[in-house]
């Protein structure tokens, strides 16, 4: 069967990479794109050679499209997934799932009650770098994992500031477009979750309107492990990375906060340095390919929608963390509470 898709949203992501994710499945087809300018759907329509154009929501999900993928700003996540389950289409929705995790965890609870699938797209745990990073845990190869390091601080670029940086009211700021990926990523190597989180943000000088454009985070998880993060708009020449310390290791990946399958991963033990191979598969292609098994009834998404909830739920707490000055307890059922 094939799985026709319509994309709510005529985004710069959507034409970067997940079009092209789509049409890599053997069963995937993009067959319709919605825009709430008319002009702009019809314009991305043909760029994109997507026979069929809306600038109306409920036209598209009138339409015979089996799945959707949202990839507009993010104030307007919780109404398009929550129409979306109700005309019975699966939702693949990008992170944050919306503004807070109240909201996110009534978009999860509709597209069950819908009986579609739902997936969040962290796009970071389909990275070939981090399965070999989680493999070398779940492998013993570090021993019992202590502490770890996330540095994602990067240059924002120009064609995507705009509303990141200027409309607290879309969901702007670092905090919600970067911490959140780094969140998702922990928890999916880890394969652990932070109990409390302490935070400090700051204006460098790019956003507008009481935004963040860079945070510092320190986490400390159920294991007992702790990790810090560093995310940033304004940031031009550091390179990402990730660092997970074990007693009996270390992992030391460079460059692998990135859409792109790079980078590079070395174990360090007392027998010296080895760099683990591992595959080079685009990110969004296995997210695609896992989506459809889901819809088939043979998997669930990589990154789920109970796991869209978790990583916004982090994203909240540090927030309020940053505000108060407070460490704050992170649960994903509950409001982010000191």
């Amino acid at each position: 069967m094939t799985v026709k898709w319509g994309l709510i949203g005529a985004s710069t992501i959507a034409r970067q990479f997940m079009i092209d994710a789509i049409r890599s499945q053997p069963d995937g087809e993009v067959v319709a794109v919605m825009s709430s300018s008319a002009e702009r759907a019809g314009a991305y329509a043909r760029e994109n050679e997507i026979s069929r154009h809306y600038g109306d929501l409920d036209a598209l999900l009138g339409s015979d499209v089996d799945a959707v993928y949202i990839s507009t700003t993010n104030e307007l996540h919780l109404e398009q997934t929550l129409a979306a389950a109700k005309a019975g289409k699966h939702v693949l929705c990008e992170k944050p799932l919306a503004l807070t995790s109240t909201d996110a965890r009534r978009m999860v609870e509709a597209c069950h009650a819908a009986g579609v699938v739902m997936g969040t797209n962290h796009h970071l745990r389909n990275a070939g770098a981090h399965r070999a990073m989680r493999e070398a845990i779940r492998d013993g190869r570090i021993g019992r994992p202590l502490a770890a390091r996330v540095f994602h601080a990067v240059y924002l670029p120009e064609h995507l500031q705009g509303w990141r940086i200027t409309r607290p009211e879309a969901g702007g700021g670092v905090v919600l477009d970067i911490t959140v990926h780094d969140a998702d990523t922990l928890r999916f190597v880890l394969g652990d979750d932070p109990t409390q989180i302490a935070a400090v943000t700051q204006s460098a000088g790019m956003a507008a309107g009481g935004l963040e454009d860079g945070v510092m985070t320190a986490m400390t998880f159920s294991s007992g492990l702790i990790a810090q993060t560093h995310d940033s708009f304004t940031v031009k020449h550091a390179g990402t990375g990730f660092e997970i310390h074990g007693t009996e290791g270390s992992l030391i990946a460079r460059d692998v906060m990135t859409q792109k399958p790079v980078g590079s991963v070395v174990l360090r033990t007392p027998k010296g340095e080895e760099e683990l191979s591992f595959d080079r598969e685009d990110l969004y292609a296995r997210s695609l390919r896992q989506f459809h098994a889901a819809i088939r009834g043979e998997d669930q998404p990589s990154a789920t929608g109970e796991d869209g909830v978790w990583s916004l739920a982090i994203a909240e707490a540090a927030l309020e963390a940053a505000r108060t000055g407070r460490t704050i307890t992170i649960d994903p059922k509950l409001e982010a509470r000191a």
